[in-house]
């Protein structure tokens, strides 16, 4: 039956998943906090506004589940499955999804301040005016991040790390990537950072690193390059700052 108090809800982990088999999806507001909770299957549930605080949910599965201004901050969510789930408005900060899927997720106005997606799967997400201050987007051991078709127009990636990361045809318009990194990484010596047909126009890149780098047919009409580091970029047939087509 559902829960129509404005008060959160403490509630086991027991209880969950008892009335998660009962048929019950309608977990709104309820508290979990710091309780391990792994390889579950809870696709579909509504967990909007949940407090979900330092808990570990490696391995969940979340697909197609709402999660609306849920609070996760510190939680542990590696190799879990959000794709396609709601996360609208928030708060992953400090989590850990590394080599998460968030295929087709929607994470507008998300925060994930310092939250690592190493080899996180985001490709077609959409991270609108998303705060991704410090976030780790480095690969995992296995696999690179992919932000491929990923819509993060406003959002703030000063001081992430990007190094080798997948973001072809990403809408970057907008975006803050002051003192990003994105340059190829050592180790991943065959796999640069991917911006093939992204859109930057607009985005603040002042003293990023790209170097190495691949923007071909990339746009950065308007793009702020102050001081940023271009060392071996590819720019073929790219729109630069200023309207000209790099040849």
């Amino acid at each position: 039956m559902p829960n129509f108090s404005q008060e959160k809800q403490p509630l086991s982990v027991d209880d969950l998943l008892q009335r998660y088999a009962d048929g019950d999806r309608n977990f709104q507001r309820i508290i979990l906090q710091d309780v391990e909770l792994t390889n579950a299957n809870l696709q579909r549930a509504d967990f909007s506004h949940a407090d979900l605080r330092q808990t570990r949910l490696g391995k969940i599965n979340f697909h197609q589940a709402c999660l609306r201004e849920a609070d996760l901050s510190e939680s542990l969510l590696w190799g879990t499955d959000l794709s396609k789930a709601d996360l609208y408005r928030v708060v992953l900060r400090e989590a850990d999804l590394t080599g998460a899927k968030l295929i087709h997720a929607r994470l507008d106005e998300a925060n994930l301040m310092k939250a690592s997606l190493c080899g996180a799967n985001l490709s077609h997400a959409k991270l609108s005016h998303a705060l991704l201050l410090e976030a780790d987007l480095r690969p995992s051991s296995d696999q690179r991040t992919d932000l491929g078709f990923a819509v993060l127009s406003g959002a703030d990636l000063s001081y992430a790390d990007l190094g080798a990361a997948v973001l072809h045809h990403a809408d970057l318009d907008g975006a803050k990537l002051c003192r990003a990194n994105l340059s190829r990484r050592l180790q991943w010596e065959d796999f640069l950072t991917d911006l093939t047909g992204a859109s930057l126009r607009g985005a603040d890149l002042s003293y990023a690193n790209l170097s190495g780098a691949i923007l071909r047919g990339a746009n950065l009409l308007g793009a702020d390059l102050t001081g940023t580091i271009l060392t071996e970029v590819e720019f073929q047939g790219a729109i630069m700052p200023d309207g000209t087509i790099h040849v």
